[in-house]
């Protein structure tokens, strides 16, 4: 088998690069992750699930395996009573899941990225020597395993994800670094220029945006990273994995403000139309590694995949079952269903929700909290029921405001 293309080859090329999907939430819903921790245990105790998720992504077009490895460090995998570290350790999550990941990618042409995220450790303000040492026992293991690249994401703070990217960088293998922010910048008031010129420098080649907001509000922060990188004179290829909710009245910290957040989000979903225009627009704004984050599923991809099928010159294999723009309604029972097999119908129409007094907009709660504040600050311990009382109190001071 002749080796794979790299990622900075294929980028270099000018090629489409799309990414994955969302696991922690996918698989939440399936019942194998727990949300509130969002650790990826799952690569240990249901292994069965995480390689089928892996599995359609790649049916759906996705070319990049990113390893499951989403808050994966051990000070994550003990924090607030989490009893992951104790029984299996972060090595041996992040070792099955590197394995699945290159299973899977070998069944096609895709590649395998090694991810770390931000850590508990940095919100509770530990030293810059403590948390690179997590990242980089992270970091070992993926070495060892010999994945393709490496990627930094989900951060809200530009300095730890500048701290991870300088650790990534001694693997000698290709490092991208995204952001998990709006247009306002990181959450210490970074700009998302010059966050983009502080991950450059940093040493990562591939920088951009993941998680927190929707797609439209992700490009708006790419087109500020771009105009940051130009006006600094540094290249570096652009990358974006937003949400797959609408996300117009979030903050400044996000789809985590939002009351929905996380069991409620589902009136929110974008429609596989809604993702044929972020990937055009993504495309023309010079992005050419995209994919998705939380609430992206293999048909959101495979939605991606068939926009940028013309630039890519074919189509995945989970297209076989899904005609362009409806047109397998053709074949439906229904006259005024197969009506609606054609494009103007699909891009036109404006899906209605379905609940009668449901608002348009939520009031996202604003409580204002980041790196060192008390209500961050790591510990083994379970939440006590304490704790909860003063949050419970304190949401409703916030409320009442």
């Amino acid at each position: 088998m002749a080796p794979k293309k790299g990622i900075l080859a294929r980028l270099d090329a000018g090629e489409v690069v799309i990414g994955d999907g969302g696991f922690v939430f996918a698989l939440e819903k399936r019942g194998y992750v727990k949300a509130g921790p969002w650790t990826p245990e799952a690569t240990l105790e249901h292994p069965e699930a995480v390689r089928q998720l892996h599995r359609e992504f790649l049916r759906s077009g996705s070319d990049v395996m990113q390893t499951f490895t989403f808050y994966a460090s051990d000070d994550k995998l003990e924090n607030r009573g989490n009893y992951v570290a104790q029984k299996f350790s972060g090595q041996k999550v992040n070792e099955a899941a590197c394995d699945i990941a290159r299973e899977v990618a070998d069944e096609g042409d895709a590649l395998v990225a090694g991810g770390v995220s931000q850590t508990p450790s940095y919100l509770s303000c530990k030293s810059e020597a403590d948390v690179k040492a997590i990242f980089k026992k992270q970091l070992d293991v993926f070495v060892k395993k010999n994945v393709d690249f490496m990627i930094a994401e989900y951060f809200e703070h530009v300095e730890e994800a500048e701290w991870a990217v300088q650790v990534l960088k001694g693997s000698g293998k290709p490092v991208a670094a995204t952001l998990c922010i709006g247009p306002t910048g990181d959450l210490n008031g970074v700009s998302p220029g010059d966050c983009a010129v502080k991950l450059v420098k940093a040493g990562a080649q591939i920088v951009g945006i993941n998680c927190h907001f929707d797609p439209m509000t992700c490009l708006e922060t790419m087109k500020l990273m771009k105009a940051g990188l130009e006006a600094a004179k540094l290249k570096a290829h652009l990358m974006v994995q937003p949400l797959a909710y609408h996300t117009p009245d979030c903050n400044h910290q996000g789809f985590i403000d939002l009351p929905e957040f996380p069991f409620g989000l589902e009136p929110r979903v974008l429609t596989r139309w809604d993702m044929h225009k972020y990937a055009r627009e993504a495309y023309s704004l010079g992005i050419r590694y995209i994919g998705g984050c939380c609430g992206f599923e293999p048909y959101h991809i495979r939605a991606v995949a068939e926009e940028l099928a013309p630039e890519r010159g074919f189509l995945p294999p989970a297209s076989e079952k899904h005609g362009s723009w409806g047109s397998g309604l053709e074949m439906h029972t229904k006259p005024w269903v197969r009506a609606r097999a054609r494009r103007d119908y699909w891009e036109k129409l404006a899906p209605a929700s379905g609940r009668p007094f449901c608002s348009s907009m939520s009031h996202p709660d604003s409580w204002g909290v980041t790196k060192g504040h008390a209500d961050l600050v790591q510990q083994k311990e379970a939440t006590s029921e304490q704790q909860l009382k003063d949050l419970f109190q304190k949401q409703k001071e916030n409320t009442s405001h």
